[in-house]
């Protein structure tokens, strides 16, 4: 192969590279833009009400708010908690639910992508949140 060829070839993808980053840096500031104020009206409230709700049942957990995500954490063991975030790292922006339980001497994780900033419900959220506390009131 000509070297004109891989050099031509190489400079193409490189602009393509620089392209794809540039829009994915556009779609990742749009949803983070979009991510914030619906986290801090619709989110943190809603995990809120739930803690309270399971704090009235028995199950104590509180609510923190580090930058850019909220966690439901069981008072009884700081390793075990809920959280919901935005994950960027990857080609689209979405929303991450993790989930991290203490069975014994094993720790269970999971995460779950539950969709776009701006495509998610108030329903959606509750709906994972109910989903993912199960393992953590079927004591």
């Amino acid at each position: 192969m000509e070297i004109s060829e891989v050099r031509k070839r190489l400079l193409q993808t490189i602009e393509r590279a620089k392209l794809q980053a540039a829009e994915r840096r556009a779609r990742n500031d749009q949803a983070t833009t979009l991510f914030g104020p619906w986290l801090d009206t619709v989110v943190v409230p809603l995990v809120r009400q739930l803690a309270q709700a399971l704090r009235a049942e028995g199950h104590l957990f509180n609510v923190f708010t580090p930058s850019g995500s909220v966690r439901l954490m069981s008072e009884r063991n700081a390793e075990d908690f809920i959280e919901l975030f935005l994950d960027t790292t990857g080609t689209e922006p979405r929303v991450v639910g993790r989930t991290r339980r203490g069975r014994g001497s094993r720790v269970l994780e999971s995460e779950e992508a539950l969709g776009a900033p701006g495509a998610l419900s108030e329903e959606d959220v509750l709906a994972f949140l109910l989903r993912a506390l199960e393992g953590f009131v079927e004591k």
